[in-house]
């Protein structure tokens, strides 16, 4: 029996058991199988053998953005509209074979977007070059899962179950479980608050599935067997999504209205270029860059050439991104904007920026 038809066999047996305080172990147990053959599946083939096209492209600019969705629903239309690229559109699905990278430039920065093929349902599988659109994913700093406006929630769904089955977290926090493998002296269990989902059985019951007999394990929070065979297998990506719903200018108001309305979701129109700049006002939000401006001493701060970093940066941040030498010559930095208490302020290197701060570094 292969990887495939054990993955079916599981999926089955967990759909058909019922879930009450008598199965719990029992389904735990099938949870961790499954995600154990799954992360086999994902592994490369040692075989050698025609490579094919590739679909890795260079990461370049500030941050990377994975275009996901299926067959016709607009991505290759918005690459166009927003990036210099041209992306093959046409009304037939499957337009789109390979990755196709275009660069937003918005305040100042450059963010690399790739526009992926069609996933189709089973991807995670390999079917429809699936596998390879979802590694490129799991590179990128957000989805922007493409939805059809007109067909519901359906390909949200299908969508999201595909990207769980390969290990993409979307818009979920790390599980907060100390997990360590040790060489002798069993299982180490203990919990800084009551758990409600796991008990120390079935968390050893889990880790012999893996082989794993002595452990330390510390819950710091009530999380599921889910959770927990995620921080075992230790290749799950969290990452935020943008729910983008294209086509709204086939439906009502009223389901716009409602659409857009739910958490971390944007409606557009590509075709007639509805709402795109606030698409890019939320991508900039998920993507949680800021601007911080230099100043030289006597001139005004530099507007032109900002520098493109990471919410919650410090001064340290900074000097690395303008030379790796600076840091090591640092005396001190004087700082204009809101991150600082009164305006200029002198400050150290680990003091936090904020957008459109303005540093001028002293070196000693």
């Amino acid at each position: 029996m292969g990887i495939l038809e054990k993955i079916s066999e599981i999926e089955k047996e967990i759909a058909r058991t019922q879930k009450n305080k008598a199965t719990e172990y029992h389904l735990g147990v099938l949870k961790a199988k499954l995600a154990k053959y799954r992360s086999e599946l994902l592994a490369p083939s040692k075989k050698g053998g025609d490579k094919g096209e590739g679909f890795d492209v260079l990461k370049s600019g500030d941050a990377r953005v994975a275009l996901i969705g299926f067959p016709s629903v607009g991505k290759s239309t918005l690459l166009s509209t927003i990036t210099t690229t041209q992306s093959e559109c046409a009304s037939y699905e499957f337009t789109t074979l390979t990755c196709i990278p275009g660069v937003i430039e918005y305040k100042g920065a450059n963010i690399q977007l790739l526009d992926l093929p069609g996933i189709i349902e089973g991807a995670a599988q390999g079917k429809g070059r699936g596998r390879q659109v979802i590694a490129v994913a799991r590179t990128a700093d957000v989805v922007l899962m493409m939805l059809d406006a007109t067909k519901g929630d359906v390909q949200r769904g299908l969508l999201e179950a595909e990207l769980e089955a390969v290990g993409i977290r979307l818009n979920k926090q790390k599980p907060n479980i100390y997990f360590k493998v040790k060489k002798a002296g069993g299982l180490s269990f203990n919990s800084t608050c009551p758990l409600t989902r796991v008990d120390e059985k079935l968390v050893q019951m889990i880790l012999h599935e893996y082989k794993l007999f002595n452990a330390e394990v510390l819950f710091r929070e009530d999380c599921t067997a889910d959770e927990l065979i995620d921080v075992i297998s230790a290749n799950r990506v969290y990452m935020p999504c943008l729910y983008v719903y294209n086509k709204i200018d086939q439906i009502s108001i009223e389901e716009v209205d409602k659409l857009a309305r739910r958490p971390n979701t944007c409606v557009v129109s590509c075709n007639m270029k509805l709402n795109l700049d606030y698409l890019l006002e939320m991508l900039w939000e998920k993507l949680s860059l800021i601007r911080v401006y230099t100043k030289k001493p006597g001139e005004p701060p530099d507007f032109a050439g900002g520098l493109i970093l990471r919410r919650g940066c410090t001064v340290e941040h900074v000097c690395h991104s303008i030379h790796r030498s600076i840091a090591q010559h640092f005396k001190y930095a004087i700082v204009w904007g809101t991150s600082t208490k009164y305006s200029p302020q002198r400050v150290g290197l680990h003091h936090v920026m904020n957008d459109e701060d303005v540093i001028r570094i002293v070196k000693k």
